[in-house]
């Protein structure tokens, strides 16, 4: 059976893209599996800091998987409130060699330098740093839309788009998020470090397309925490889906912005905790 696993593993990682074999590491561990230790051969995901240069300034600096990096930069923007849209930004260069993304924007005001003084630590992956404030979301916008999903259909896309997490399934270090319609199908996925990063390439893919996401829904392999929950509030998404649990303030502040949140999205088993009206089943 060892042999036979290290075989199939090989398989994976050679039928990957030369860029996706570019962000992992083959490196060999020794494991401990019944009784006896053995050195096979594993596979680690890069993980590289990518500082952000907003207007001229060095802003923050993300810790993620060094993909998707434009995505990731236009929805981190979007998802911390220093855009409202793509046009928003005037130039955007990524130097993946510098590990810098340089950003030019239509309003240059001070807003990032105050929004910088209020940062706060968060929940997610490691220690990462956002600059939203539970308050602000209490003046956003309540989703009134009147979107209906059927049960299946999430059954179906959770397992769709898991198994094409190829970084996932062979790292078991990454974390994803995809965006789907109420018709099943998978619009965008990607893949990180992170599941706050994760989420904000879907977004970012999403701006940059010029898509309208008020009638799609967002799944993520991640905890649903509140500051999930904002971003995607923020994207005017009426449902939020995921493997794995939320949190009580999350889930408080779903009911105030009218968020479907569906956890423990696994196998045959959801758990709808509020707006239950959108999910159907026959």
């Amino acid at each position: 059976m060892p042999n036979r696993d290290k075989v199939g593993r090989q398989e994976q990682y050679q039928s990957l893209s030369a860029d996706l074999q570019e962000l992992i590491a083959p490196r060999r561990v020794v494991t401990y599996r019944g009784d006896e230790l053995a050195e096979i051969e594993d596979y680690v995901i890069s993980e590289v800091p990518i500082t952000l240069e907003l207007n001229g300034k060095e802003f923050v600096t993300l810790l993620c998987a060094p993909i998707m990096l434009t995505e990731l930069i236009v929805g981190f923007l979007f998802t911390e409130t220093l855009i409202k849209e793509y046009a928003d930004i005037v130039s955007l260069q990524v130097d993946l060699e510098k590990q810098r993304v340089t950003v030019e924007t239509v309003n240059k005001s001070s807003l990032a330098e105050k929004l910088y003084g209020k940062r706060t630590i968060t929940t997610g992956c490691g220690r990462g740093t956002i600059f939203y404030h539970v308050s602000d979301a209490l003046r956003m916008t309540k989703n009134e839309s009147q979107l209906t999903v059927e049960a299946e259909a999430i059954v179906a896309m959770m397992k769709a788009w898991q198994d094409q997490t190829s970084l996932f399934l062979l790292t078991g270090g990454t974390h994803a998020a995809a965006l789907g319609t109420v018709t099943g199908e998978i619009i965008a996925l990607a893949e990180d470090i992170g599941r706050h990063n994760a989420v904000d390439k879907v977004l970012g893919q999403a701006l940059i397309a010029g898509w309208d996401l008020s009638d799609k829904l967002i799944m993520t392999t991640g905890r649903i925490s509140s500051e999930m929950l904002i971003k995607a509030a923020k994207a005017s998404l009426p449902v939020v889906i995921s493997r794995s649990a939320p949190t009580e303030l999350a889930l408080a502040l779903a009911q105030e912005l009218g968020v479907t949140v569906v956890g423990f999205a696994r196998g045959r088993r959801l758990n709808i905790y509020t707006m239950p009206q959108r999910i159907k089943a026959d």
